[in-house]
């Protein structure tokens, strides 16, 4: 892959700041470039936090990253330092611990972090999971959904290895390792759709199946 995330972080990085001085409180990198699992296809997820944010400081941002190569790949987070300190703790624990800071700390945002946070971080995930698998079933019956929610489910497994033994794993290889069994096979199940172009009817049935019972054991099992 002809590509260097590091090159290009710093092309980032010198243009946020031209734009934005000393306003910057944080800057980071989230998703697969930040895990090391980067492809060809990916995304550039990166996090912009700021001392507030206006409407037009989003169009200020928009314009930057209009001027950066790989346009068309960069998404990721931007928000004011008050909103985020002020966030919802549950939806913190995946943003904090998925995020590599390039500029800055967010220190003062694991501090927010309790068990509980994360209980309901794999509650809320397993229960989303559950109702879209649910849909796709009876509905849109689409392949490229269940593998979405596959993927989706492996945000609520590190959340499931945390509370097992203490450690996020960003990368999948290892967080099988931190994971029980039935847990380690959805992740492995999602590992090999991945990589596959389509979903068989049987196939889609089976392992609809079992993404709605794994879903449904955590949502009952967090109460």
């Amino acid at each position: 892959m002809n590509f260097s995330i590091d090159n290009w972080m710093e092309l980032y990085r010198r243009g946020v700041e031209s734009c934005f001085g000393g306003r910057i409180w944080f800057l980071g990198l989230q998703g697969s470039y930040g895990r090391g699992e980067a492809t060809v296809d990916s995304d550039i997820d990166v996090v912009l936090i700021l001392d507030q944010v206006s409407p037009e400081d989003l169009r200020e941002y928009s314009r930057l990253l209009d001027t950066l190569p790989n346009r068309e790949k960069i998404c990721g987070f931007v928000s004011g330092k008050k909103e985020l300190l002020c966030w919802e703790p549950s939806d913190l624990f995946q943003f904090c611990y998925d995020t590599t800071p390039v500029t800055g700390s967010l220190e003062p945002l694991f501090e927010r972090i309790s068990r509980e946070d994360v209980i309901r971080a794999v509650r809320i995930g397993a229960c989303n999971v559950y109702h879209m698998c649910a849909h796709n079933l009876v509905h849109e019956k689409s392949g490229d959904i269940l593998k979405g929610l596959y993927k989706s489910a492996t945000f609520t497994l590190q959340a499931i290895g945390f509370l097992e033994t203490g450690s996020y794993q960003k990368r999948k290889e290892r967080l099988g390792a931190s994971l029980p069994e039935s847990d380690r096979r959805l992740l492995e199940t999602g590992m090999e759709l991945k990589g596959r172009e389509q979903v068989s009817g049987e196939e889609f049935d089976r392992l609809s199946g079992m993404l709605l019972s794994w879903a449904s054991g955590w949502i009952r099992r967090t109460m």
